[in-house]
């Protein structure tokens, strides 16, 4: 009797801790019947208890073609599944978005079920996707531009009086600077923002496509063609932006010269001109002055497109950016995962300060992003958490680095040279304190930065009796 009283008082605590914690719980059985349901999850779910308690999953549930409940899929392969966007419809049909914790249940080795602990991300989700169609694909802004340094604010402040005009701009920048983002958001702080924002491409595709890609078609201009407005007609009132444009041939840079000076463009296979009123703004990875000299940017072009003139500086020349980059991204990361990722620790902050971004700022996203799959229950990202192509290329560097000794250190005791063997154990002692001194006697952080085993170094600090002191 003692114990069913016992069981009782414990089934009521379960239940009402579980009614008050922020997360949805979902636990099924074996059969993929549920067994738990708590009052945040039915809440998130639009349900009622009755609706779903003791009822296969997928009499009540739907999902999308060709994805399946993560429970389910649990709950069949016995793996966990760690911080996974799903979205589904109830049995009223409506969607549903949550990031999911999904773990199997089992006992003495037999799986007996699935738990799935959930947050709901659905108006987030809803938020994304209005903004991103609030105006076609222009999602960007001057605020979307992370970065206090000198080199990218003098360029902000250069876009911001760019928009005050209806100027051709021309934006130079390596790839992965952020030249789209910052034609967007001249897009938006002009009169011309309510007005389609047409990007392209121009590397995207061939000569013989792009043609008519930009100008349009005249229906019998060629077999199969057909009555189509190009990219200029499409951009009417706008701003039309070329990425890459030393990738379009030389003939197609005079035709595209001729809409900017005449403000009119000829469909392909039609005999009338037609007046568009368009922004032209067009990008460029390279320098200009090489660009032109080796032929892949006319030079007449160059001067019509560069009224304005702006360069986006490489990230290796704005390093005081990435800290703010950094937070920036795991921000956003946070929101898309629904984690709680609150920083980088020193160690990953020096490896990006020594790094040279050939990618850039997109590289330092995809990194980002790439690090936020590796976690697991940390806040913080750390140097095992970064990709692995990424620790390669530093760890490449850290080997092919020559170690400093300093000048102080004598080849010899009085007129006796030093053997080579003393010498060269007093150098690795000096060499092995410096790099722990620079990772505070971190022997895991001071192991990574010589490129050897946690092991290997103990036994070197034991070895050579190296100490804090």
């Amino acid at each position: 009797m003692k114990d069913v009283v016992h069981l009782n008082l414990m089934n009521k605590f379960f239940k009402q801790i579980l009614d008050e914690i922020d997360v949805g719980v979902h636990v099924v059985n074996h059969e993929g019947k549920t067994m738990i349901y708590n009052r945040k999850m039915a809440e998130i779910e639009g349900m009622n208890f009755e609706d779903v308690l003791d009822k296969s999953l997928l009499d009540v549930f739907s999902f999308h073609k060709n994805e399946d409940s993560t429970l389910l899929e649990v709950l069949q392969k016995g793996t966990r599944i760690k911080n996974s966007k799903q979205t589904y419809f109830n049995n009223q049909g409506q969607e549903i978005t949550t990031i999911n914790n999904t773990i199997p249940i089992t006992d003495n080795g037999v799986r007996i079920g699935a738990m799935e602990i959930a947050r709901d991300v659905t108006k987030l989700e809803k938020l994304i996707r209005e903004n991103m169609n609030k105006k076609g694909d222009t999602r960007y802004t001057f605020n979307s531009i992370i970065g206090s340094s000198e080199q990218i604010q003098e360029v902000i402040e250069a876009s911001k009086r760019a928009t005050r005009t209806n100027s051709s701009i021309l934006i130079t920048g390596e790839t992965g600077t952020g030249k789209e983002i910052f034609a967007q958001s001249i897009h938006n702080g002009s009169s011309r923002s309510s007005k389609p924002f047409i990007s392209q491409n121009c590397a995207a595709l061939p000569d013989s496509l792009i043609e008519g890609l930009l100008f349009g078609t005249k229906k019998g201009a060629f077999t199969g063609a057909i009555e189509r407005p190009g990219l200029f007609e499409q951009a009417e009132g706008g701003t039309l932006l070329l990425d890459e444009l030393n990738s379009l041939n030389p003939p197609l840079q005079a035709k595209l010269l001729r809409v900017l000076q005449e403000k009119t463009i000829r469909r392909i296979g039609d005999t009338k001109d037609q007046k568009v009123d368009v922004r032209v703004i067009a990008t460029i990875n390279e320098d200009p002055i090489d660009a032109i000299s080796a032929g892949r940017l006319r030079k007449d072009l160059y001067y019509r497109l560069s009224v304005v003139s702006l360069f986006i500086p490489p990230l290796n020349k704005r390093r005081k950016d990435i800290r703010d980059l950094v937070q920036d991204f795991i921000e956003k990361y946070n929101q898309l995962f629904g984690m709680r990722v609150t920083g980088i620790n020193d160690e990953v902050l020096r490896a990006f300060d020594q790094y040279d971004w050939p990618g850039n700022v997109r590289e330092l996203e995809h990194i980002i992003e790439g690090a936020m799959n590796l976690i697991d229950h940390e806040d913080t990202i750390s140097y095992i958490h970064l990709p692995i192509h990424f620790r390669n290329k530093q760890q490449l560097k850290s080997n092919n680095a020559s170690p400093v000794l300093p000048d102080e250190m004598p080849i010899q005791k009085g007129r006796q040279v030093i053997p080579l063997d003393q010498y060269m154990e007093e150098a690795e002692i000096y060499y092995l304190k410096t790099v722990l001194k620079q990772n505070n006697f971190n022997i895991t952080q001071a192991a990574k930065s010589l490129g050897m085993s946690r092991q290997n170094l103990q036994y070197r600090v034991k070895k050579h009796k190296i100490s804090k002191d």
